[in-house]
This record gives structure tokens, C-alpha cells and sequence, in this order.
């Protein structure tokens, strides 16, 4: 069930909202297919990857096909406008690896807030979850780590932020003069553009929330914590204002964040992506792009998309991607402290039984399955987590999102903590030690208490929905600490 619930301003009022509204609304979007509804004189986008990087009778030869719009020349790819019937042509052409349609990708600052980051703010249920936090109503002395992200970046290819995002995060955490913006992609003009300061004039509030899970958050306020406040972010904005994109924009997106790495632009510090995205097909650029990243020792994390039975989205499919499926938790909506009438307050009062026990939790109904040549790592909280997110322009508001892309900075903002421990950690062992430390979570049924009081919602999953289980963020830290 895909759903988000308004922290309204003040009294903090619950209202739920309608089920129609896409509670994670990048995922599950398909490739542009060829098929009988399409014209073949219809003009789309086309990423090229090339198998060198291409001569001038080369691009001349691609030129005669359509119109080449666009590169990224660290990968060999090349971006063209051309009509469908072409395809099979570039594809053929001897110089070319891989060709495809490009994919359709879902997913004035005021009032800066006055500290310098949320390590001292209140826990939420879902840092407790995954052992960043213990007691969750008490500050920072509860944090079951010590780490907090420090000297480590983490590209957030999203949405961008909102106008408003200084009232919500410290700006010493936004590092705004590497922030980017790219724009268009191959189905719309057929280049990609990098539009200046777009970056933080989103509309869609998705990036942001996905921020507040890494940094934590200002809530009217008051200081929320998160899983890495100290870590700093880079925000990159690789969808519109739709919440909609193409591999095109993503693939410039993770080109430009793994070149900061090759560069030093950075220093030495640690890189991490953080990709609440995706899409049913892999895009061969998207892929190069990847690949390119992780060698410069970017480690990639993604959301394993909302598909449900239909099966896992990319990029968070492909191998060296750490991938995120969704849980939740058997203590939602409950009232805390025990006894009390208030169950509003539930994922701040609430406190996640220690040691962890899988029986606490269960895979929420729209987490995507694992399918055949898909990879599915680990395992995070996606349902009912609480960040900023805006209905109105410039009006302050909060709300539980639930999905894949609220997953994914969960695991993000831990291999953060990783790599704080480990500068040089690479993306491979970060995998291995997320895997070999999470919670295994068996396949199982849960009957879940809904917002109303009632305990209605039955939730069952398979061993295709799990990965390794749930992450821990104490072993998987202890772990990276104990790499030579």
C-alpha cells in the first residue's frame, strides 16, 4: 500500500490522505518500448554507449541516423534525437556496444536553521530500527554509534530541494557549491541541460524528505536526528518538478558526482550516492555511468522500487548497486507510553525492542520482489517515516511517506558511518559487510495496526523480498572499523 500522513503545523495533527495520491512516486516507471502503438517515424531519445570514445567520421556516421545532441565523454556515450525505425541501425553500427530509448526515471531560501547539525536531536522509530539510535526519546548520548557521518559527502540524485530547505536542514550540511541541476534528457529537447540553482527550487518536496532521513531535520523547531547529521549532501537534481526524469539526466547526474571523486575536488574524503529512483529496464548509459562511478571508489546505494510482485527497478537492480527493499515495523500506531491515549506521537515515543527481533517486523506489500537477474541486498525502513514534505509552496509541513525511496537513504546515510570509519572503504565492501551483518528476516505474515486504531492490514512476503534481511548499523559499522 503506497500512502503518506500530514504532520500538520503545530498540534501536529494526523490526516491521511488519499490512497491515490503515490506515496513514492520514482519508481516502477517503464522503459519506452517499441511497440505497435508507436510510430516508427516518431522521433524519441536514444542513449548510445560507444565501445571508444568516437572519431569525427564516427559522430558523422551517428549524424546521418538523427541528430546527436549530446555527451558524456568520460563514459563514450553520446545522447541523439532520432526516429524509432533508426534504432536498429545504431544498434548495428560496428562502434556501438548498446543502444536504447532513453528511460523514464519516477521518484528564495529563508530562515536558516541555527545549528550546525541534528546529532543532538530527537530519535524516530526508524533510526532505533536499524540500532543507529537506542532510547528514542532521549538526544544524542542515545546513539548507539560513534560516528555521525563526519568528512564523508553523499550525492542525493533527486528532486533537488525545496525553497524552504534552510528551515529545515543546517546549511553547513548542504555543500551548495558543488549542487547540481541537470534537465532535459533525450524524450524531451534531446540534451541534457544544467540549469543554474534549479537545485533548490523544487516543487516536488521528494528530495527533500529523502535528505531529512540522512541529516535529520528541523520539525517547527525542534531537532530531529539522523541517520548521518554530520555527513554533508550533495544535492543533485536529476528530476523535475513532476518528480520525473530520464536515465539520460541520471546517468550525467552520477557522471558528475563520480568526477568530483576522479578529480579531488572533494579532498580525500568519502563518496557515497544515494539514488531513490528507478525504472523497469536498465539504460546502457546509466550502466556505464555506474560502473564509471565506482571505480573513481563511489559507493552507489538505490531504492529497490515499489513493483511489488512485478519485480525490482533500476539501477537498485544491477549488481554493484547496493540495493533497498521497504520494511515496517509491528509497533506502528501503537499508543506510548503504555497506558496513555496518545498513539499520534507513536514514532517518537515508541521504542523498538533491543535485541533486535525479526518477528518485530515485517516487508511491506509494494517493497519489490526479487526477480531473476536482479540483486536484492538488504532490507530498511520505508514505511511511515516522517520528513518534510510541502503541498503548498514555501508553507512548512511534515509527513510519513512510505516506500522504497525512503528506504534507501537509511542505507546510504550507514554506509556513510562506514565509510567514516574506513576513507577508503569500497563499494564491494560495503555490500559484503551490510549483508553479512543484517538480520536475516524469514519469509512470514504480519498483521499490521493501521492509523485508526485497527489492526486490519495483513502483510506477507516471501524469501524474494528480503535480501539479507534488515541492516544494523552498529555491526555494520564495527565491521568496516575492523577492515584492515
Amino acid at each position: 500500500m503506497k500512502r503518506h500522513t500530514m504532520l500538520a503545523a503545530a498540534t501536529l495533527a494526523l490526516v491521511t490522505l488519499g490512497c491515490d495520491r503515490a506515496a513514492d512516486r520514482l519508481t516502477g516507471a517503464g522503459v519506452p518500448q517499441l511497440n505497435a502503438a508507436r510510430s516508427v517515424n516518431q522521433n524519441i531519445g536514444i542513449n548510445v554507449l560507444l565501445a571508444a570514445a568516437p572519431t569525427a567520421a564516427q559522430l558523422a556516421e551517428l549524424g546521418t541516423y538523427g541528430k546527436v545532441s549530446g555527451r558524456l565523454i568520460e563514459i563514450n556515450a553520446v545522447f541523439m534525437r532520432a526516429s524509432v525505425s533508426q534504432l536498429p541501425a545504431i544498434q548495428a553500427l560496428p562502434f556501438v556496444l548498446a543502444a536504447n530509448p532513453d528511460a523514464e526515471r519516477q521518484g528564495s531560501p529563508v530562515d536558516a536553521v541555527a545549528v550546525a547539525d541534528f546529532a543532538g536531536g530527537l530519535n524516530t522509530w526508524n533510526l532505533d530500527a536499524v540500532n543507529v539510535t537506542d532510547l528514542i526519546t532521549g538526544p544524542a548520548p542515545d546513539r548507539t554509534i560513534g560516528f555521525d557521518g563526519s568528512g564523508v559527502y553523499i550525492g542525493v540524485l533527486d528532486t533537488g530541494l525545496l525553497d524552504s530547505w534552510r528551515q529545515y536542514f543546517p546549511q553547513e550540511r548542504i555543500a551548495t557549491q558543488f549542487a547540481k541541476a541537470f534537465s532535459g534528457g533525450g524524450q524531451n529537447q534531446g540534451s541534457v541541460s544544467e540549469p543554474t540553482n534549479q537545485w533548490e527550487h523544487d516543487q516536488n518536496s521528494h528530495g527533500t524528505h529523502v535528505t531529512s532521513t540522512i541529516l535529520g531535520y528541523s520539525l517547527f523547531g525542534t531537532p530531529i536526528n539522523g541517520v548521518a547529521p554530520k555527513a554533508t549532501v550533495i544535492p543533485v537534481k536529476v528530476l523535475n518538478q513532476a518528480g520525473f526524469g530520464w536515465s539520460s539526466m541520471v546517468a550525467a547526474g552520477i557522471v558528475y558526482i563520480g568526477n568530483l571523486k576522479r578529480t579531488g575536488a572533494l579532498g580525500s574524503a568519502p563518496v557515497v550516492i544515494n539514488m531513490s529512483l528507478g525504472g523497469s529496464q536498465l539504460d546502457a548509459v546509466e550502466k556505464g555511468a555506474i560502473d564509471f562511478a565506482i571505480a573513481q571508489g563511489v559507493i552507489i546505494v538505490a531504492a529497490a522500487g515499489n513493483g511489488g510482485n512485478n519485480g525490482m527497478s533500476f539501477p537498485g537492480a544491477y549488481e554493484p548497486v547496493i540495493s533497498a527493499a521497504a520494511s515496517g515495523w509491528v509497533g506502528e500506531w501503537k499508543t506510548c507510553p503504555p497506558g496513555s491515549l496518545n498513539f499520534r506521537n507513536w514514532w517518537r515515543l515508541c521504542d523498538v525492542a533491543d535485541p533486535t527481533n525479526p518477528d518485530d517486523f515485517y516487508i511491506t506489500s509494494f517493497s519489490s520482489r526479487e526477480r531473476t537477474d536482479q540483486d536484492l541486498d538488504v532490507v530498511a525502513p520505508g514505511s511511515w517515516v516522517v520528513g518534510p514534505f510541502q503541498l503548498q509552496s514555501g508553507k512548512i509541513s511534515y509527513f510519513f511517506l512510505g516506500g522504497t525511496s525512503m528506504a534507501s537513504p537509511h542505507v546510504a546515510g550507514i554506509v556513510a558511518l562506514m565509510a567514516q570509519t574506513k576513507n577508503d572503504l569500497t563499494a564491494s565492501e560495503a555490500e559484503t559487510i551490510l549483508e553479512a551483518t543484517a538480520i536475516s528476516l524469514p519469509a512470514g505474515s504480519r498483521s499490521i495496526r493501521q492509523p485508526n486504531g485497527v489492526t486490519n492490514v495483513e502483510f506477507t512476503w516471501g524469501t524474494d523480498a528480503t535480501g539479507a534481511g534488515l541492516v544494523r548499523a552498529d555491526a555494520a559499522v564495527a565491521a568496516a572499523a575492523a577492515l584492515p
